[in-house]
């Protein structure tokens, strides 16, 4: 494609200018239709509704001019060539003129030919059979598709001889009128075309002016410039667009902020394991390598360390696989009352460790769900956890089990202060932390993400309440979901 093709597609493909020529063809279309309307409809209308003022006129006359003589009203031929607003032609039985008048006067034929030229078009004309027939007729005159005259011709008795009457009125006046509107009517389209096309340049810009400043906030964004917001305020369909890219650009901000804490926070962890297993390693090889019981010792702790680092990169991964759209459910039916007594079970070294109390409460009987258990099991873990760093040395937390009409409840309850109603939102999304009242600070901040993840992919209902100075984090399992 040449360099001329591609400014002009650049051109073309401006928003702005699309708009101008949208608000130019409506302009254009508008003038069109005028000009249909003026032509088609009002200048036809205009000659119709004349020609049936004539008409009307004549029928109050009618019979008269019928039944009775001409000559017996001496005003008669005067008024009538005076109504038509034209001229009346009085015919002998011959076929020939005998007088003339126009508009109300009696013309001198000798004196002035053009009002001859008239009865000279007649006598050249198809109607003249009729004249000479004594038929009545009636025709309009066209020239040019615009209507000149309009003729009624009916036989009459003049002086008591037969005569023909012809009654013609001329349309120049009209069309001269017609043609000075339309002269009016180009001049106001050219006017109106010329004042459309700079009210439609200054609109467009001042519409897209808006959008522009919106992508320069964008592009602001990408740079990496999160502190950019558009400065808009306006209360229409673009204001909402720019007040969404300013909850954009904020969100950015606190993923952003939220992505240096678990860098820091990864960091933090990783390197404490890490420089446990380097240090009792190295002392395993020079210092306890002959001395079982201590060999066995930092062996384990070793062990632990690496272990406690394993779940940290799994919870990573988890989270990294449930975002990238890989969660696959394997769903099958299990008993939820199992599922949770096999993590509290897990739990109780850690919670013994910080000397915390842990209670399970569950139904009688079985609770069957429809669901991966490996997944709720995930679920019910990164709770627990999550109850453990927020629950001070001394207290306790209740995990517990309901059956309800629906379906089963699940909640895990520990003691501590409310967490803020403005944080309750935050704490389902990535890396996010709140402070922890225990004083822990295990994990990756991922854990309530991946449980957030994984619950919807369930179809469960599931939040955060406050009851009794107990934090409850809670989902339920409907029934209505089992297949």
């Amino acid at each position: 494609m040449s360099t001329s093709n591609k400014s002009k597609n650049h051109f073309f493909s401006k928003m702005s200018v699309r708009l101008w020529f949208i608000m130019m063809a409506v302009v254009l279309f508008t003038i069109v239709l005028m000009w249909i309307v003026q032509v088609f409809v009002l200048e036809s209308n205009y000659a119709d509704m004349a020609v049936g003022e004539i008409k009307n006129q004549l029928e109050t006359v009618r019979e008269e001019l019928t039944t009775g003589d001409l000559a017996d009203n001496g005003e008669l031929l005067s008024y009538l060539s005076k109504i038509i607003n034209g001229k009346l032609m009085l015919v002998d039985k011959n076929g020939s003129l005998i007088e003339i008048y126009s508009y109300g006067h009696t013309l001198n034929m000798e004196e002035d030919m053009s009002n001859v030229s008239v009865w000279e078009d007649i006598e050249n004309s198809d109607v003249y059979e009729n004249v000479l027939a004594r038929q009545t007729y009636s025709r309009e005159v066209r020239e040019n598709s615009h209507l000149e005259s309009y003729e009624i011709g009916l036989p009459a008795v003049y002086n008591g001889e037969e005569v023909y009457l012809i009654l013609r009125q001329s349309f120049s006046e009209l069309n001269q009128v017609l043609g000075m509107n339309r002269r009016q009517l180009i001049a106001f389209s050219i006017l109106l075309t010329l004042v459309s096309a700079v009210i439609a340049a200054v609109l467009s810009r001042r519409f897209i002016k808006p959008v522009r400043i919106i992508k320069d906030t964008v592009d602001e964004l990408a740079r990496g410039n999160l502190q950019a917001e558009p400065d808009i305020a306006l209360q229409d369909e673009v204001g909402q667009l720019a007040e969404s890219v300013r909850e954009l650009g904020q969100a950015l901000q606190r993923v952003d902020a939220l992505r240096k804490e678990l860098i820091a926070n990864v960091s933090h962890e990783l390197r404490s394991p890490l420089s446990l297993i380097g240090g009792y390693a190295e002392m395993v090889r020079d210092i306890h390598w002959k001395d079982e019981e201590k060999r066995q010792e930092d062996l384990n702790l070793i062990i632990k360390e690496a272990n406690r680092m394993s779940e940290m990169v799994s919870d990573i991964l988890d989270y990294s696989q449930l975002q990238a759209g890989y969660l696959q459910l394997r769903k099958d039916w299990y008993n939820l009352c199992e599922i949770l007594e096999s993590e509290v079970m897990l739990c109780e070294q850690s919670v013994a460790k910080n000397h915390i109390k842990i209670t399970l409460s569950l139904p009688q009987g079985e609770a069957m769900a429809y669901v991966d258990a490996l997944k709720i099991s995930q679920v019910i873990r990164n709770l627990l956890y999550n109850a453990i760093n927020h629950t001070q040395d001394g207290e306790f937390i209740v995990a517990e089990l309901k059956e309800e009409q629906e379906g089963f409840y699940v909640a895990v309850k520990n003691v501590g202060d409310p967490i803020p109603e403005e944080e309750r939102s935050l704490i389902w999304e990535r890396y996010h932390r709140s402070q922890h009242q225990g004083g822990r600070n295990e994990g990756t901040g991922l854990g309530l993400s991946i449980v957030s993840t994984i619950l919807k992919a369930h179809g469960m209902d599931y939040g955060v309440d406050y009851e009794d100075k107990m934090t409850v984090f809670w989902f339920r399992y409907r029934k209505k979901q089992d297949v």
